[in-house]
Parts: C-alpha cells; structure tokens; sequence
C-alpha cells in the first residue's frame, strides 16, 4: 500500500498505514443521530444513548467493533466477514463500509474498495475520513486528478481533524505525480499541524534533499534522527545530507549509530562504498 517514489522504512509505513483508520472509528455512529425532546420545544432534540438505539443498528454495531478488532489484529479476512454480517443487518451503516474499504485496500483489491468507499460516501457524503481514503486509494491507481478532488473536499470539510494526515498523504500523492515543489508544501502543511510525525519529516527531508534545499533538508532529517523513531534509511539521509553540507563530522557520528543499531542494514554497505550520490 505504500508509495516508492520517495522511500521510507517499513516502520514508517506502518505508521502511515494505520493512520487510515479515523480516530475514534467506532464513535461515529454514536454521536450521528439525534432524538427530538417531545417534552420539551419541537427544535430541541437529544444525542443518541444505548436506550435510543435501535435494535439493528445495535447488533450491525457489534458485528463492527469485532471487525475493527480483528482488522487491527491483522486478521483482515476474518474482519471482512464480519463486516459482511454488519452490512447485512444494516445496509446503511456508513462507517461498516468504509471499514470494509480499508479491508479491501489491504488485501489488494482496489475495485471492491472503491466500491466501498463510494457506498460509505453516499450515506455520509460529509465524512471527510472517508474521502481521505478513497483519495489515497485513487493516488495508488495514479489517479491523481481524482485524488486531489478527495483530498481537498476532505480538507475543506468543516471540523475535519485529521488535516494532517490529509496533508501528509497528499504530499506524498503529489511528489508520486511529478509535482515535487507541491508536494513538498504539502508536506510542510502537514508538519506544522503536526511536526513529530516520522512519514512527514523523511519524505519532507527527502523531497528537499533531491530539490538540493540542502540546510531545509538537514533540519527535518536532524529532528527525526534524534528521536526514537529513526532508522537505518533515516540515518542513511541524514549521512548524504551532512555529506552535501561538507560537515564530515556529522557524517561520522550518523555513520557510528547506524553501525551500531542496524549492523545489517543494506545502508551501511553503501556508506562503506561512498555512494552518496545514488
């Protein structure tokens, strides 16, 4: 599911693979509805409790939270049935759908998530979690038109939370497409929503690095490899930017750590062979 034009570890890609899944996913049909007060004026109306919901929709609910256990187990398969059942009980249960595009999304299948997705939308056409995926998923296909109109009808969506994997995710669609300057503003908007996010800081480093913004570069690469959250392809940037930047010094102690915590890394061969520049 990931991008490969500009690279990033598989701990980044598990980091940006589970921010598809909205916080909170399993709150959002509990706080959709309301229920008018008749005791009370005819413009007055209640959120929705246990006691107000109904009985399809409670057990739809259920088959749902053990669909997103699973998903988050790992167990897509079994996820998708269940999300099947959900679906059955309740075909309008916006948030079973796109659960079950996300499902589909990992196990390859981008016909049947679409599907998804676009059935998700049509009972919540105001979800913008949902057009942040559907719109990753069209960037996927190199349907780059079609994803940016997700992406920014998400954006634009008031109330919308998660600008910053929006803006994460479109940058990355961007640079993919060829459009390296926009990506990397997109990019930037995403850090400055939120600037601990590993995805954000390599490909943001990387995007700079390859427009030869050499100091730009080094800033975000440096925040990340001083965290936890670095690794071999972290350090194997940051060691080509300190190189760019004539500081052997810095390249010396990247070089020391990257021996020292990922001896295996295919990174160190090419530190050993000077191939800065491939």
């Amino acid at each position: 599911m990931l991008i490969n034009v500009v690279r990033f570890g598989k701990a980044y890609a598990f980091v940006l693979l589970s921010l598809l899944l909205p916080l909170g996913f399993l709150s959002i049909s509990g706080c959709a509805s309301r229920v008018g007060d008749t005791a009370a004026s005819s413009d007055v109306s209640e959120l929705m409790t246990a006691s107000d919901e109904p009985t399809l929709r409670k057990r739809a609910r259920i088959r749902l939270e053990l669909a997103t256990g699973y998903f988050e187990l790992g167990q897509t398969s079994v996820a998708l049935d269940e999300l099947k059942q959900s679906i059955a009980i309740d075909p309008n249960y916006s948030e079973a759908h796109h659960l079950k595009g996300l499902a589909y999304m990992r196990l390859n299948e981008p016909k049947l998530a679409e599907f998804s997705f676009k059935r998700a939308l049509e009972i919540s056409p105001n979800d913008a979690n949902v057009m942040q995926n559907i719109g990753w998923l069209m960037c996927q296909q190199s349907r780059f038109q079609e994803s940016e109109r997700y992406f920014s009808q998400a954006l634009a969506t008031p109330k919308y939370e998660q600008r910053a994997k929006t803006f994460r995710t479109l940058g990355l669609c961007r640079v993919k497409s060829g459009q390296l300057s926009e990506g990397g503003n997109s990019l930037l908007s995403s850090y400055e929503i939120d600037s601990s996010n590993p995805v954000t800081l390599f490909n943001l480093a990387s995007v700079l690095f390859q427009q030869s913004q050499y100091p730009g570069s080094q800033q975000y690469i440096r925040e990340l490899n001083n965290s936890d959250l670095a690794n071999a392809e972290s350090l194997w940037l940051g060691i080509k930017v300190e190189h760019r930047m004539n500081n052997p010094a810095g390249m010396t102690q990247l070089a020391s750590q990257l021996l020292k915590r990922f001896p295996k890394a295919k990174e160190i061969n090419n530190y050993q062979r000077g191939a800065f520049d491939e």
